[in-house]
């Protein structure tokens, strides 16, 4: 493993390549990104960045956001195969449908989306700002897509009725309320911290919703030393290694992406190696979804 590490040291320096790693990433992944976090920041701190290379280790909606984003560099994945169901729930085709359906709407896009459905929509969000963006977008008439769950949370935040589309992520529906009772049981002083993402009924069982910037921040500035964790379960090492005095247990061990596990080492290596699994997106889809991420943006 050392000298697999040691060759995409030189390779990154050679090729003035910067690592990206999203928060679900493997242990080995994140140990050697320049920068972890969520898809969107990663983007964006990559734009600020001299580099001529991004590798992103997420998932492909991530690195197509930073294509869009960062234009001028070349963005390759370790794993081509990488993707999200939840991304993949819903095309350009669907989002027209539900325009058709409901005229006078806008749309808000969450960032789990391709190029091609963003590049349909008005607005973009993260689970980070969505509250924010739907409160600021009061006095519009909204279609929420693609997470039905992350839209019904929004919504009973903002008081905002909205048309959403039934989607959802396969990883944080595995976590059940039956699993944040027996957490609770297990833990009793531990404070319970969700993802927006997660079922209706598990977000209320929470002390604290959050996207996994928000969960990174939260624990950090919290006074607590427990907390039990229900997003996908790769976040801990990260939240371990940035706070060592405190303790984290997964809501359910079932919590795990396998898209975001398809990332190795080997893989990493290979990618700036050969540099054939690039992402692109086509300049008119890429302007469009860039223009809906910039209303984003410009509202947070």
């Amino acid at each position: 493993m050392e000298d697999i590490i040691n060759k995409i040291n030189k390779l990154r320096k050679e090729k003035n390549a910067v690592i990206l790693a999203h928060n679900y990433q493997l242990p080995e992944i994140q140990d050697i990104a320049d920068y972890i976090g969520d898809s969107l920041g990663l983007s964006i701190e990559a734009s600020k960045t001299r580099a001529k290379m991004i590798v992103f280790c997420g998932v492909r909606f991530m690195a197509e956001t930073a294509a869009i984003i960062c234009p001028d560099k070349k963005v390759v994945v370790p794993d081509v195969n990488a993707g999200c169901p939840m991304a993949d729930m819903i095309n350009a085709d669907d989002v027209k449908k539900l325009k058709a359906e409901h005229p006078g709407h806008i749309v808000v896009a969450y960032v789990n989306t391709t190029a091609e459905v963003k590049a349909e929509s008005d607005y973009c969000c993260t689970s980070a700002n969505a509250v924010k963006v739907i409160q600021q977008l009061k006095d519009k008439e909204i279609i929420f897509i693609p997470d039905k769950y992350l839209g019904d949370y929004v919504s009973k935040q903002t008081g905002k009725k909205m048309v959403l589309f039934n989607g959802f992520c396969p990883t944080h529906v595995r976590i059940l309320p039956e699993h944040i009772k027996e957490a609770r049981q297990q833990h009793p002083k531990a404070i319970i911290i969700v993802h927006p993402e997660c079922l209706p009924e598990v977000a209320a069982m929470a002390d604290k919703v959050a996207s996994t910037g928000g969960m990174i921040k939260y624990v950090k500035e919290s006074p607590s030393h427990e907390f039990i964790v229900g997003t996908e379960i790769g976040i801990i090492y990260r939240l371990q290694k940035e706070n060592p005095s405190k303790r984290f247990y997964p809501a359910t061990a079932l919590a795990v992406c396998p898209n975001m596990k398809k990332t190795t080492l080997e893989k990493v290596l290979w990618s700036l190696e050969e540099e054939e699994t690039r992402i692109t997106v086509p300049k008119e889809i890429a302007s469009k979804a860039r223009l809906a991420i910039d209303r984003m943006l410009k509202l947070v």
